[in-house]
């Protein structure tokens, strides 16, 4: 089943303007799933991971309702069908 990642507004302009993309195939980490995204739409990586390959500290990542930062970061496992959420951090001044 494949993995639906809903994509903020900030970034659609790499995906042709879609709000949701689906990765086909059964990605096992959320690892798995960015590259499949990433292979589809390469401008959203450099907005989403640093030089490293790890999540900016100002995205915010969520898998369901949990935050990736506490089920294993890029490792945390991805049940058939996930929904992931890719959510830039707020703040003001």
């Amino acid at each position: 089943m494949p993995v639906t990642f809903n994509i903020p507004s900030g970034l659609r302009e790499f995906t042709g303007g879609q709000r949701k993309v689906h990765v086909e195939g059964s990605p096992a980490t959320l690892a798995d799933a960015l590259s499949a995204l990433w292979a589809k739409y390469p401008g959203v990586r450099d907005r989403i991971a640093n030089e490293q390959g790890q999540i900016r500290q100002h995205i915010n990542v969520f898998i369901g309702e949990e935050d990736i930062r506490y089920t294993g970061g890029l490792m945390s496992p991805l049940p058939s069908g996930s929904e992931i959420s890719i959510i830039p951090a707020v703040s003001g001044g």
